[in-house]
């Protein structure tokens, strides 16, 4: 497991609020992470794929891989929604592919943002996705997502965590990492706020 504590998701001060986006290629077990993090710490949940537009999906079932100019909007519909839920004070957790770094700056704007990378070898997951029923994504598309794959870098806020092993074991290292994330959060505010509080009698001792 690699974590990294960039710039991508800033803390803010004034703030606590969480926002957890599980990314990585299809068929890693985005959406079975979210909703584990969404049932074991209550973070508000959405499923990244349910923000696509049809004539995206419509692609996707055609076995025709998104370009750029596909995924913009998607991106930004998901940012909106983590930023309305910022302005509420609620943590959440969306799954998103967020394959490119260029992706996953449009998602963290005006908002903290923390990433949850799946990772696996293109082996493992292409077995995983050949057993998957029911959903429009295809296998064949999978090579594509490898292609544009660019992995976590060292100064974006978020945490790589490998598939291997057991479904359970896989969600359990996600949930530590969220939990490990949100207690250096929890630490930040109460470091900002007593050197808001010191700073704040420093005035009051100067005036008197």
């Amino acid at each position: 497991m690699r974590s990294g504590t960039g710039n991508t998701a800033e803390f803010k001060e004034d703030n606590m609020s969480i926002h957890v986006v599980v990314m990585g290629v299809a068929g890693c077990g985005k959406s079975t992470v979210a909703e584990a993090i969404h049932e074991r710490l209550g973070y508000v949940y959405a499923e990244g794929d349910d923000f696509h537009p049809q004539a995206n999906i419509d692609k996707m079932s055609a076995g025709i891989p998104l370009t750029d100019e596909d995924r913009w909007p998607w991106l930004k519909v998901i940012n909106t929604w983590m930023v309305a839920r910022e302005a509420l004070d609620e943590n959440t957790v969306v799954s998103s592919s967020a394959l490119k770094r260029s992706y996953r700056e449009v998602l963290a704007q005006n908002v903290p943002t923390f990433f949850v990378h799946l990772t696996g070898s293109q082996e493992l997951i292409q077995q995983r996705l050949n057993e998957r029923k029911g959903h429009f994504m295809p296998p064949a598309l999978l090579p594509s997502q490898f292609a544009i794959l660019e992995p976590l870098q060292p100064d974006e806020n978020g945490v790589e965590v490998s598939i291997e092993g057991s479904v359970e074991e896989m969600v359990e290292r996600a949930v530590a990492a969220v939990n490990e994330y949100a207690a250096k959060v929890a630490t930040q505010s109460q470091q900002a706020e007593r050197t808001a509080q010191a700073a704040t009698q420093r005035k009051i001792i100067a005036h008197n």
